[in-house]
């Protein structure tokens, strides 16, 4: 790897890392400020477990952005990523289960919100412990036409910790 594609992964790390941090309070003013929805128990729930993940994300390219400044050494904090992959799990469906219940009993505004938060906190656990699901540059997405879904980052380091890299899931998408 040259040292111009070196810089410009160490620039798109940091903002991925500054993007996930920044949208926890972008989106709580945006949703609960601008919008107005109140800060139920419901609401409350379903944005921890979204802000959750953002901070889960921004330490995974934090991680990431230090191993490369030190190449060939594992990735930091792996052990804790391989953890969270498993305690996520329950968290996730303790959550949402909270928040389903809530938008039944009572469905409205001060439920709702808080159900589709959980919600893109599974798919947040999903694009970085599992399946890639978020294909934002156009690389990416030539990729994903060609070669279809593909491990997402954080999986395939975990993968790699235990000896099995897999980068492909499947089929391309046309």
């Amino acid at each position: 790897m040259n040292n111009r594609s070196r810089a410009w992964i160490r620039r798109r790390l940091r903002s991925l890392v500054v993007l996930e941090l920044f949208n926890i309070p972008l989106q709580a003013a945006l949703w609960f400020g601008v919008t107005g929805f109140p800060v139920t128990a419901a609401n409350a729930v379903g944005f921890a477990l979204f802000a959750l993940f953002l901070v889960e994300g921004a330490a995974y390219w934090l991680a990431k952005l230090r191993r490369l400044a030190t190449p060939g050494t594992p990735l930091p904090g792996l052990r804790v990523f391989a953890a969270l992959r498993v305690i996520n799990v329950p968290v996730l469906a303790a959550g949402v289960l909270f928040t389903l219940w809530a938008t039944v009993s009572d469905p409205g505004r001060g439920s709702v919100p808080g159900l589709c938060f959980a919600l893109f906190a599974v798919l947040e656990h999903v694009n970085y412990f599992h399946t890639q699901l978020m294909y934002d540059t156009a690389e990416d997405r030539r990729n994903l036409r060609e070669n279809g879904l593909r491990r997402a980052h954080l999986a395939r380091d975990l993968d790699r910790a235990k000896g099995r890299a897999k980068s492909r899931l499947g089929a391309p998408l046309l």
